[in-house]
C-alpha cells in the first residue's frame, strides 16, 4: 500500500510552515509540469517559476520568497530541495522486502544473524560473518568469510562482499557492485609480472550508498577505507589504500588510483581520474573530466577539462595548439629584436 500524508502531517515532518488545506493528502511527489492531483512538487530554480501558474500538484514547497507566484498549497521551506529530498523519502514507492530468511540461501552454520534481517534466495553466506538488525541481503548476493554488516544495511541483488570486508549501519549498497575485490598489486621480475597478495580490506563507515557496478578494492597491506556518509555512484573505481573522507561525494565513471588521501566533503564530479599516492584537502569540489595528478592542498574548486564545442572549432584549436611552441619561439625572436 503506498504512503500517504496530509499536508499538515509532511510539513511537521520536513520542518516547514503549510499555508493552504491542512486536510490534503500527497501519495506522491511530481515536477511542477507533470504533477497531478494527489501529486506534490518543489521549485529550486527560478526560470520554472512560470510553470506554478499552471501545475496540477496539490501542493509546491518553496522559499517565501516565490509564494506570490504559486496559486495553489504550500509548503514553506529555507531549503526547497532538502526539505523535496525528505518528502520523497517519506512518499518513496520502493518496495520492501519480507524480513525473513529463505531456505534457499545458503547460510555457514557459524554466521551469525541479527534479529529482523532478511536474507533472500540464492544469498550465499561464508563461515563467521555477523550480520546487524534489520539487515537486508538481497537475491544471489554473496557474503565472504568473516565480513562484518551492521545494523539496517540494505544489499541489493548480486552484491559482492569479499572476505573479512566491515560495513557500518545503515549502508546502502546497489546492485553489481563488488566491495574487497584484489587491489591492482605486482611487481614486474624481468618481465614477469608476480601478484602481491592483498592482506588488507576495506571499511566502509555509517550512512554511505554505493551505486550499481563500482569497484571497491581491499587494501595491500593496511585497509581501504571510506568515511562516515559518503555518497558513490555507478561504474566508480577505488582502488587499495584509498581513503574518503566523511561526507564526500564521488560521481559515476571516476577512478582512483591506489593509496589516494582524499578528505572531508569532497566533490568529485563524473568521469575524473585521480592519481595515486596524492592527497586531496577538505572541502575540495573537482569538476567533470578532470585529471588530478597532484596533491590538493587548498579548499575550492578545479578544472581540467576541455568542454565539448563545434567540431570545425574543435579541430582549429587542437591545430593552433600543435603550433605553440613555434608561436613562443616567434615570439623570444621579436622580443630579441626589440631589445
Amino acid at each position: 500500500m503506498p504512503a500517504s500524508y496530509s499536508l499538515q502531517e509532511l510539513a511537521q515532518l520536513i520542518g516547514g510552515e503549510l499555508r493552504g488545506d491542512p486536510s490534503a493528502i500527497i501519495t506522491s511527489m511530481g515536477t511542477l509540469e507533470g504533477a497531478k492531483s494527489g501529486q506534490m512538487s518543489f521549485l529550486t530554480n527560478a526560470k520554472y517559476k512560470n510553470a506554478m501558474a499552471t501545475t496540477k500538484a496539490t501542493a509546491v514547497i518553496l522559499k517565501e520568497a516565490d509564494v506570490e507566484f504559486c496559486l495553489t498549497n504550500k509548503i514553506i521551506h529555507t531549503d526547497p530541495y532538502v526539505a523535496f529530498a525528505k518528502a520523497a523519502q517519506l512518499l518513496d514507492p520502493t518496495p520492501t522486502p519480507d524480513m525473513f530468511v529463505s531456505e534457499l540461501s545458503h547460510i555457514h552454520f557459524s554466521a551469525n544473524i541479527g534479529e529482523n534481517a532478511s536474507i533472500a534466495p540464492g544469498v550465499v553466506i561464508e563461515k563467521n560473518v555477523k550480520i546487524g538488525k534489520n539487515a537486508i541481503i538481497g537475491a544471489n548476493s554473496v557474503v565472504g568469510e568473516g565480513a562484518q554488516i551492521g545494523d539496517d544495511v540494505n544489499l541489493r541483488a548480486n552484491v559482492t562482499l569479499y572476505h573479512r570486508v566491515i560495513l557500518g549501519h545503515r549502508v546502502s549498497i546497489h546492485s553489481g557492485t563488488v566491495i574487497g575485490s584484489d587491489g591492482f598489486g605486482y611487481a614486474n621480475d624481468k618481465g614477469i609480472w608476480v601478484k602481491i597478495a592483498q592482506t588488507g580490506t576495506v571499511v566502509i563507515g555509517d550512512d554511505c550508498e554505493i551505486g550499481a557496478n563500482t569497484c571497491i578494492d581491499r587494501g595491500a597491506l593496511d585497509n581501504t577505507i571510506i568515511g562516515n556518509d559518503v555518497i558513490i555512484d555507478n561504474l566508480v573505481q577505488i582502488a587499495h589504500n584509498v581513503t574518503i573522507g566523511d561526507h564526500s561525494c564521488i560521481c559515476g565513471g571516476t577512478g582512483i588510483a591506489g593509496s589516494a588521501n582524499i578528505g572531508k566533503y569532497v566533490v568529485i564530479a563524473g568521469t575524473c581520474v585521480v592519481n595515486g599516492h596524492i592527497d586531496i584537502c577538505d572541502k575540495v569540489q573537482i569538476t567533470g573530466f578532470s585529471m588530478v595528478t597532484k596533491s590538493i592542498t587548498q579548499p575550492g574548486v578545479y578544472s581540467s577539462g576541455m568542454p565539448a564545442q563545434p567540431n570545425r572549432e574543435w579541430q582549429k584549436n587542437t591545430v593552433r595548439l600543435r603550433q605553440i611552441d613555434k608561436l613562443i619561439d616567434r615570439v623570444k625572436t621579436l622580443e630579441g629584436l626589440h631589445k
